[in-house]
């Protein structure tokens, strides 16, 4: 499998880790969106949201409870963060394995991307 996310939780290319633990790899974003943007990723590879079996319900609990513990770590959960999950292309997803974004460290606006929309001439 050619998973990049597989791959860090392989350690097979690198990655700064922020927490980790039997069933989650948590590590900052390349490419942040924010002052703190973090990629919550199982373990287990799980493609989409639409792949999420039942017995992958508390795995993914989990991720959202790790995206928590973390934003309390890093000492913004009272002044508030934002999860996202994306799934497939139209919903922004460009590596096929879950993850929860985590992002803080400033305030969000809503919505957080907003087209223009064209009037036929």
């Amino acid at each position: 499998m050619d998973c990049l996310f597989c791959k860090i939780v392989n350690n097979e290319i690198p990655a700064e880790i922020i927490y980790e633990d039997d069933q989650v790899i948590a590590f900052n974003d390349i490419n942040p969106q924010a002052p703190t943007h973090a990629l919550i990723i199982p373990r287990k590879h799980i493609a989409t949201l639409n792949d999420i079996a039942d017995e992958d319900a508390s795995l993914v609990g989990h991720m959202v409870q790790v995206a928590g513990k973390i934003a309390k770590q890093l000492g913004f959960d009272s002044t508030g963060y934002r999860t996202v999950f994306n799934c497939n292309e139209h919903g922004g997803q460009t590596v096929y394995h879950i993850h929860l974004h985590l992002l803080g460290g400033k305030p969000m606006g809503w919505p957080p991307y907003q087209e223009t929309l064209k009037t036929p001439v």
